[in-house]
């Protein structure tokens, strides 16, 4: 009788995971999977966190990956609520802290990020939240109420997006970024200031080069940030959203090679042949970008978790794709494509006060990211332009009479 495979082990329920797990048993019914994951729910889409599920106009249940049933349907044994503690490389085994542990012939490690917390004293009395999470979300949304003061420490992703569903709520919303602009990380000064200008249209408060020093109760209720220039500003509800950090303790105390984030080649593998690594939590090499990057989106960890899964079917992983993001705020959609370390030149066409724009980065002349704010149609030509670092005309970029696919057909021919 022929030995019982050992599992595929996937420690993470999160978006890369379960797109392992369920890639995985397409591609190899017979497989033996199994997901751990430390949250109480299913797998589930964190996009609708901020927007939907946040603002209360949508069920939590729309944001699950796949319908109730699913995952024993399909013969993949999904344990919530529980967390991995420890990795035995040499005993091929995940320690649980249930006291339990599973074995393992290939291990895959999607434990995703986790939101960062101030570097400052809070008071454990103030309200206030974090946004990762479902319970998250269903947890602050509560308190997103007409006239509730608001206050967003961070002008990223997170921050702007829950100023701009507090604002659409009718709270009164302050947004504090100790940084010179918003987005700094993705997002050349000049499109971030032109983000920021839609929310100031909006109603919404934004300082810059802010530093908190203190979140204190406020003795009726509601908080009090105390900033490094002497001022105070009251809230009902302060959000805390300054960026995520890998999960990758895990990993590091098992002796697997970290650097922020799980350390993988471009097929994820990392430096245990037994282990791989996908999603928010691993530092992959990007054949495209030509150097390892982590990146925290949606779209990251669904490809790389397709991408694995017929890996680890046998098959041919999906070639890479530029990274993209994309938002939501107040209404407009914003998306980038491109993970640029450098640009010296900004094209625009069309400009902010149009209500629809797209923007290239070039470096020596070359197209290396882009931004499109309303106008989704033109980001299929800019990720195109940008995967085969294409020369562009600025002029010919800029002009409203140019055919962005024709000149990415000219360009980037397929």
């Amino acid at each position: 009788m022929a030995a019982t495979p050992e599992p595929v082990v996937i420690v993470g329920a999160g978006q890369a995971g379960a797109w392992v797990a369920a890639t995985l048993r397409a591609e190899a019914p017979d497989a033996r999977i199994v997901m751990i994951g430390a949250e109480p729910h299913a797998p589930y889409e964190r996009p609708p966190l901020s927007k939907g599920i946040l603002a209360g106009k949508a069920e939590p249940a729309s944001a699950a990956l796949r319908p109730p049933g699913y995952w024993e349907g399909a013969g993949i044994a999904l344990a919530t609520g529980r967390r991995a503690v420890a990795i035995d490389r040499a005993a091929r085994c995940v320690l649980l802290d249930d006291g339990t542990a599973e074995r393992y012939g290939t291990l895959v490690l999607t434990t995703g990020a986790e939101a960062r917390t101030l570097d400052a004293p809070v008071d454990a009395r103030a309200p206030v939240h974090l946004l990762r999470t479902l319970d998250d979300a269903l947890a602050l949304g509560p308190r997103l109420r007409p006239g509730a003061r608001i206050v967003a420490i961070g002008a990223g992703f997170v921050g702007l997006e829950v100023a701009a569903t507090a604002r659409e709520a009718g709270c009164a919303v302050t947004v504090l970024e100790a940084a010179p602009a918003a987005l700094g990380r993705v997002l050349d000064p000049t499109v971030a200031e032109a983000i920021v200008d839609l929310h100031r249209r909006h109603g919404v408060e934004v300082a810059f080069g802010v530093r908190v020093n203190a979140i204190r109760a406020a003795p009726g209720g509601g908080a009090r940030v105390d900033l490094a220039d002497g001022r105070s500003i009251a809230a009902d509800t302060v959000v805390v959203g300054i960026g995520a950090r890998p999960c990758d303790d895990l990993a590091r105390a098992a002796g697997i090679a970290c650097d922020d984030g799980i350390l993988t080649d471009a097929e994820g593998r990392t430096s245990d042949p037994l282990i791989f690594a996908a999603g928010d939590v691993a530092r992959a090499m990007h054949p495209l970008m030509g150097r390892a990057l982590r990146l925290e989106s949606w779209q990251n960890a669904q490809n790389q978790g397709i991408a694995l899964g017929k890996l680890l079917a046998g098959g041919e992983a999906p070639a890479a794709e530029v990274p993209w993001f994309w938002t939501d705020q107040f209404g407009a959609n914003i998306q980038m494509c491109g993970a640029p370390r450098a640009w010296d030149q900004v094209v625009w066409r069309g400009r902010p006060e149009d209500g629809r724009w797209s923007v290239l980065y070039l470096c020596a002349g070359r197209a290396v990211g882009g931004n499109t704010f309303d106008a989704a149609r033109d980001m299929r030509a800019l990720r195109r332009l940008v995967e085969v670092g294409a020369p562009v005309d600025p002029a010919r970029f800029a002009d409203p009479a140019t055919n962005l696919l024709a000149l990415m057909r000219e360009l980037a021919p397929a």
